[in-house]
């Protein structure tokens, strides 16, 4: 009877870390020279519009795709709407797995 042992324990094999690495690596130095302008913004979108977007992310898509409608609202609050953002979301698409099976 043979034993497989965890994914944990497995040897990584430095060509499959390779393959995994270089393109995080070459994503994260592209996307840190990405930037936005923004005009000052009276009265930004905070945390609960944030809550409301991330909610809706599915119709602010399906718009998004015949619309010049965007899913994000630039400028925002930062911070605070990015959260209410986030919560939004993984509400709406299904939360933190809690129904995941267990093996």
């Amino acid at each position: 009877m043979t034993h497989k042992l965890p994914l944990l324990h497995r040897k990584l094999q430095p060509e499959r870390l390779m393959q995994f690495l270089l393109p995080l690596i070459i994503l994260l130095t592209i996307s840190g020279c990405a930037t936005h302008q923004s005009g000052v913004v009276e009265n930004p979108p905070g945390f609960f519009h944030g809550l409301l977007h991330g909610f809706l992310i599915l119709f602010s898509f399906v718009g998004s795709l015949f619309t010049d409608y965007e899913m994000y609202a630039i400028p925002n609050s930062g911070t605070w709407y990015n959260l209410g953002y986030l919560l939004g979301a993984s509400a709406f698409l299904g939360g933190g797995g809690s129904r995941a099976k267990r093996r």
